[in-house]
């Protein structure tokens, strides 16, 4: 019985270690010729260089624009998942404690678009019938409508442990409903609330396509769409394309590692409610 359990694990532990390489490879890919000469890079291979060009990433944040680059991606990541959290929070609060046939039904319609495409033609009509195309407020709605989906069902879920006693005392304290909510309910939520923000973060500055579609000037293109600059028809500097993905993930890198204990515990704390 102890060897099958001790096969068993180094099995496991053979395809972890199997599964952890495949993940880290194209990593450890744009790492190397990140420091390579642009004829070096050329091929996109394993081999060192000859000698380490930590020129490269000075040049990506100057030719690049990197720092304006880096003010747009905080600036919509930030604001479009504090409005995430804002309209996730209160919606799954009013769908969670009144659970009637249509909030049950409203509430699965949304957490649909966890699953579901986007249309991104159609909402090019959407976009430009709303005067919001190419536009900063533009993308930031759009961030936060596409994360709304998830954050709802991480919130539900966590209000459904949160006990109906808390809003009893409230109102009873005189709390009306807007009260009742920031003043009680959203307070216990801040786990699973840094939670949603952190998420949101992430997923919005690394998204790709709704800039590229939505955003058609080059002043406000976040940092994922910077590598347009060193890559294109007549150009492909592959060392400077992978400096600047290095310094494109790694904020991203950076936020989930200090935030790496919140995910974890608003996640455990949600999932099994609701």
């Amino acid at each position: 019985m102890n060897r099958n359990k001790a096969t068993k694990r180094l099995v496991q532990n053979i395809t972890i270690w199997i599964i952890s390489l495949i993940a880290i490879t194209p990593i450890l890919l744009i790492v190397i010729n990140a420091f390579k000469t642009a004829p070096e890079a050329s091929s996109m291979n394993f081999s060192l260089p000859h000698l380490f060009q930590f020129e490269n990433f000075s040049t990506v944040i100057e030719k690049g624009k990197l720092v304006r680059s880096f003010v747009n991606s905080v600036s919509y990541s930030g604001l479009s998942s504090l409005l995430c959290i804002l309209v996730s929070a209160t919606a799954a609060f009013a769908l969670a404690r009144n659970k009637i046939k249509f909030n049950r039904f409203l509430y699965f319609f949304i957490i649909m678009g966890i699953a579901l495409p986007l249309n991104y033609f159609t909402l090019i009509d959407v976009m430009k019938w709303t005067q919001l195309m190419n536009t900063k407020t533009g993308i930031i709605v759009l961030y936060s409508v596409t994360q709304i989906p998830f954050s709802i069902f991480i919130l539900y879920g966590f209000i459904g442990g949160v006990p109906r006693e808390l809003d009893e005392a409230g109102i009873i304290d005189g709390c009306g409903p807007k009260r009742l909510f920031f003043s009680v309910i959203f307070p216990v939520l801040r786990p699973a609330a840094v939670t949603v923000f952190i998420l949101s973060f992430l997923n919005t500055w690394n998204e790709f396509l709704l800039p590229l579609y939505y955003l058609n000037s080059a002043d406000k293109w976040p940092m994922t769409l910077a590598v347009y600059n060193f890559f294109g028809q007549f150009q492909q500097s592959w060392n400077l394309v992978s400096a600047d993905i290095i310094l494109t993930i790694l904020p991203v890198v950076i936020v989930y590692l200090l935030g790496q204990r919140f995910i974890i515990s608003g996640m455990t704390s949600g999932s099994v409610k609701g």
